[in-house]
Formats: structure tokens, C-alpha cells, sequence
């Protein structure tokens, strides 16, 4: 064998991509403005333990282009998302159902407004969660409209090639509705809660929550601002970031923009507990 041959041999497998979509609910609060997490449940495949914001892989069902649409088009969001156009609706698609499933919260409804009482959906919420019920049906069947200009484009991450599951994660900025309540009832966490993107860093400093660098970066986007609006209206170039990964030292060892920014206002104790994770 020679060495090239040797080498390829030896080189780790890295896993595929797979496309998911992750939804930065806000709200106005009287410190600022308020960020929805998650405490994902420890057992969890991916990220358990962590902290995290709403979202999901991307289901094949949430391709179907007869998905009634308010809002920017496809085309505009693979424009900004850097992919093509039926990726982009499914992204866009996911985004708003992830968000559904997982807190309750419902961007669709009419053209002009949203659907005031999501909870009158628990039904079909429980069924797509279960994967009995694809979005677009559900969308049909309750003569809904997918509400895409409640989102904003936000940031792309992927996962490390170190990881044995990965995800090419687009993120969404969506402000709380009027009349709607995030709520906690998934499966995928053991307790959710409002929580200022200043005091939720914080959390991650003190060592009480565990933030991934796609969380940590997007809660200091947020962190910038004073208002939602002025947080959805901000202009932003949206590129890939993979973090850099070096051999041996788990999470410790991504390297990415403002990495070092991203440990180095942790205690040499709370850097050891994050190493073992």
C-alpha cells in the first residue's frame, strides 16, 4: 500500500450533511430583548445538555412547492441562504414548522395576519410531530398561509467534521406573534424559559448553561440590540462558518471567528467540565 493509500485508509469517515433549520424566537422585554431556549434533555444524540433555540432537520415533505406562501419568494431567500430554490423552501418551510412543533408558536395564518389561536392545532401538532402529518397537508387542510416574511435571515453554520452527526443549519430571527405563548411541551427538553441574550451569556460564563458557538455567536448578535425591530431590520451578509477542528481536544479544539473570545471568559475549572463534553 502506499502512503497515500495508507493515509486514506486511516483518515476518519465524516459523517453527511444533512440540511436543518433553527429559529431565533424574540420578543420586546423591559431589560431588552428577550431570547426563547431551550434546555435540551441530556440524552439527546445531538447537543445534549446544551442549551439551544428551536429547530430541526429538514424533512423531505417540507420540499412541496404547493405550500401556500406570503412573503419573499424562494428565489429571494436561496439568494441569501446560498443554495438553490427548492432547498430554500424547505428551509424556509422547516423553519416554521420546527418552531411549531417544538414551542407552539405559529408563523401562518392569512396573508395579512396569523393564526390567532395556535392551540386550537394541538391535534395536528401532536400528528407532525409524529411524522402522521406533513406540513403542507396540514397547511391545506386548515386553509393556512406559511408566513415568510415573519422570518429574517440570520447566519449559517455547520456542523465540525469531527462530529458524528451533522447538519449545513441555517438560522431564522421570528418575532413572537401577538397573542401567542412559547411553550416547553417537546420532548427534545427538559425545561424552556425567556431569557435575555445578556443574561444568557452570562449563564454560559458563570457555568449554569452550556451554549454551542452557533448559540454563543447568535446571542451576541442579539445582545447588540436595543429592540426587535431594530434587530429584524438589520442588514446582514449571511456566510457559511465550519468551525476548524484539531485532533484530541472535542469542543475545545474548534477554532472559528471569536473562538477565543468564546472560552476565554470561562474559569480554568468550568473549561475542564466543558472538555468532557
Amino acid at each position: 500500500m502506499s502512503p497515500s493509500e495508507e493515509q486514506t485508509a486511516a483518515a476518519p469517515e465524516v459523517a453527511p450533511l444533512r440540511d436543518a433549520s433553527t429559529v431565533v424566537l424574540v420578543r420586546d422585554g423591559d431589560a431588552g430583548i428577550e431570547v426563547f431556549l431551550q434546555h435540551r434533555v441530556k440524552q439527546m444524540a445531538f447537543a445534549g445538555g446544551m442549551t439551544v433555540f428551536p429547530g430541526g432537520g429538514v424533512d423531505d415533505r417540507d420540499r412541496d412547492a404547493q405550500i401556500r406562501w406570503a412573503g419573499p419568494g424562494p428565489a429571494w431567500w436561496a439568494e441569501r441562504l446560498s443554495t438553490d430554490e427548492a432547498t430554500a423552501r424547505a428551509l424556509v418551510s422547516a423553519a416554521v414548522r420546527e418552531t411549531f412543533e417544538e414551542c407552539g408558536v405559529l408563523l401562518a395564518g392569512t396573508e395579512d395576519a396569523v393564526s390567532p389561536d395556535p392551540s386550537a392545532f394541538a391535534g395536528e401538532r401532536a400528528r407532525l410531530v409524529g411524522k402522521d402529518l406533513s406540513f403542507a397537508q396540514f397547511l391545506s387542510d386548515n386553509d393556512l398561509v406559511l408566513r415568510a416574511d415573519l422570518l429574517a435571515p440570520m447566519a449559517h453554520w455547520i456542523t465540525p467534521k469531527n462530529e458524528r452527526r451533522r447538519y449545513d443549519t441555517r438560522f431564522f430571527l421570528a418575532a413572537l406573534p401577538d397573542g401567542h405563548a412559547a411553550d416547553g411541551a417537546t420532548t427534545e427538553a427538559e425545561a424552556t424559559e425567556w431569557r435575555t441574550a445578556r443574561l444568557a451569556l452570562a449563564d454560559w460564563e458563570s457555568g449554569r448553561r452550556f451554549l454551542l458557538p452557533p448559540t454563543w455567536t447568535q446571542l451576541r448578535e442579539i445582545a447588540r440590540f436595543g429592540t426587535v425591530a431594530e434587530l429584524m431590520g438589520a442588514s446582514r451578509v449571511i456566510s457559511p462558518i465550519e468551525p476548524r477542528v484539531s485532533d484530541g481536544e472535542g469542543i475545545l479544539g474548534l477554532g472559528f471567528d471569536d473562538s477565543a473570545d468564546y472560552f476565554a471568559a470561562l474559569s480554568d475549572g468550568r473549561l475542564d467540565r466543558l472538555g468532557d463534553r
